[in-house]
């Protein structure tokens, strides 16, 4: 039986990077679901996208979004800084889904992202729009740099703590106004509240 959480794509191969069943997946869903957490909504079937993350108050957010990534079979990546690849870490950053980002390369982050995008078949890239647990008035753009210049669209997630969900949200379009876009997607995250603050 298909879980609630996939689209239905008519008897063929859903586009969304998705990993295997495996032991790992069933103990984390279990686990998710011993600990109150449920999961709301139904990933759209698209091979390429971005996908924020909010509200991000705390760094349990990190520990249920790895668990739902991994007990969902959610095949997400994320950025982090090349250095951190280095030794035993990063075979596991790679197996968590990491990507090494170069710092000081002559091309910023938002162009060898594109470029990841344009060599994979099928990505998605999660990113922490706020960019700090702090409470902030504005939301860094990385994230709409990222999705407008590789084409693809913007996915909302977010958790809700007061009633733990973990929820996915609409996909977004871009218009090419950056503003705007943040602003009407970052109203989408108002109702939602994170474990020390909403976004």
């Amino acid at each position: 039986m298909k879980p609630p959480y996939l689209p239905d794509s008519a008897g063929q191969p859903l586009q969304i990077p998705l990993s295997r069943q495996n032991t790992y997946r069933r103990f984390f869903a279990w686990l998710l679901r011993a600990c109150g957490w449920k999961l709301a909504g139904q990933f759209p079937d698209l091979p390429k996208l971005v996908f924020v993350a909010a509200p991000h108050s705390s760094w349990w957010d990190g520990v249920w979004g790895l668990m739902f990534k991994v007990a969902v079979g959610l095949d997400a990546s994320f950025m982090a800084k090349k250095e951190l690849f280095a030794g035993p870490l990063g075979w596991l950053l790679r197996r968590m889904g990491g990507i090494p980002i170069e710092r000081s390369a002559s091309h910023g982050v938002v162009e060898q992202m594109v470029e990841r995008f344009a060599e994979r078949e099928r990505l998605w890239l999660g990113i922490a729009p706020e960019g700090t647990r702090k409470t902030v008035t504005k939301w860094k753009s990385g994230f709409w740099q990222i999705a407008h210049e590789a084409g693809i669209p913007v996915m909302a997630l977010y958790f809700h703590y007061p009633e733990k969900i973990i929820g996915i949200g609409p996909v977004f379009e871009l218009s090419g106004d950056k503003d705007a876009d943040i602003a009407r997607i970052r109203a989408f995250y108002r109702p939602w509240r994170g474990k020390n603050r909403g976004a």
